[in-house]
């Protein structure tokens, strides 16, 4: 399955809030750390906040911060959230999509729909706190070559 950009994008964000949940971050902040157009992500934060995932202050001190612990965040939750009316892995998945041509003949999408499930349940065992950015001084460089 290939998550949308506004789910990778909204992921990254919630992965860098869960970093340090006292704080909050405002959208510009976050859409430049990750070269993100701001106004793209002001959608993908206005869509976390009425998911009950993030709330939002305004003001000093303000910005978006994890409605609820990062631990019961289960990431399934989360991309279900943000491709909701996204595409499904072929046409005929997406809802209000085209009308298959081969429906009622075809064995792939209950396959494909399965999948699918399987995928989801499989981000349900795992939680926005399992993924949480780790701070950059934590952060061991790649090595680039042989070392003297």
């Amino acid at each position: 399955m290939r998550l949308t950009a506004f789910t990778d994008y909204g992921l990254r964000a919630l992965m860098r809030i869960a970093s340090d949940p006292g704080r909050g971050f405002s959208t510009a902040e976050l859409a430049d750390e990750f070269g993100l157009s701001r106004h793209h992500l002001a959608k993908i934060v206005q869509r976390l906040v009425q998911g009950g995932i993030l709330s939002t202050r305004r003001g000093g001190g303000g910005g978006a911060t994890l409605a609820q612990p990062a631990d019961q965040i289960r990431l399934g939750m989360v991309v279900r959230l943000l491709e909701a009316g996204g595409t499904g892995l072929v046409d005929c998945l997406t809802e209000g999509g085209p009308v298959c041509t081969v429906d009622g003949r075809c064995g792939l999408k209950s396959r494909l729909r399965r999948a699918e499930t399987a995928f989801l349940a499989e981000l349900d065992r795992s939680t926005l706190a399992e993924i949480a950015l780790r701070p950059m001084e934590e952060v061991m460089p790649c090595p680039t070559g042989p070392r003297d």
